[in-house]
């Protein structure tokens, strides 16, 4: 499935690869992998809320400010949930990342070998093989309550709504 006119880059129109989601469906499984090349999925997270920021590149500086923004928020959080970051950066840019930026609050997370995520979730970007800039904030019971995905990937998402309506969780 691919849709056209939900999201722009420096004002080209882009197309999304995958379902539109949105709160009260259940979120879908995926498969990516972390900074030592194993397996993470959905259900590692089960009995936690999840919150999922999504960015394009952390080598850009919105996704720079973004990562740091919720491993900062992370850090507030009780300990039934969990702040994962999903991109297309390769695992190992992505562990240099965090090391150097110092977070350690946040799960990273890459998608650049099967793309499960981006599709599962329908941000998976046709004409660039990234992700658009997104949030999602999934319940413990692995049932959406919040989407949020960004109408220009070179802008933030708006990080207080999405954190409000984590904190009803």
């Amino acid at each position: 499935m691919e849709r056209s006119g939900v999201i722009t880059f420096q004002g080209s129109p882009l197309t999304l690869i995958g379902p539109a989601l949105r709160a009260g469906e259940r979120a879908p499984g995926f498969s990516v992998i972390d900074g030592e090349l194993k397996p993470v999925s959905l259900k590692d997270f089960d009995g936690k809320t999840k919150i999922i920021s999504v960015t394009p590149s952390l080598d850009t500086p919105v996704c720079d400010l973004q990562l740091r923004r919720f491993n900062a928020e992370a850090a507030k959080m009780p300990g039934d949930r969990v702040v994962l970051n999903i991109s297309m950066d390769l695992p190992f840019a992505i562990a240099r990342f965090c090391t150097s930026a110092g977070i350690d609050k946040v799960k990273a997370l890459s998608d650049h070998r099967e793309a499960s995520f981006g599709a599962a979730y329908g941000v998976l970007i046709k004409e660039l093989r990234l992700l658009a800039r997104s949030i999602f904030i999934i319940d413990k019971n692995d049932v959406i309550q919040y989407v949020e995905i960004v109408p220009d990937i070179t802008s933030h998402p708006d990080y207080d709504k999405a954190l409000s309506a984590a904190a009803k969780l």
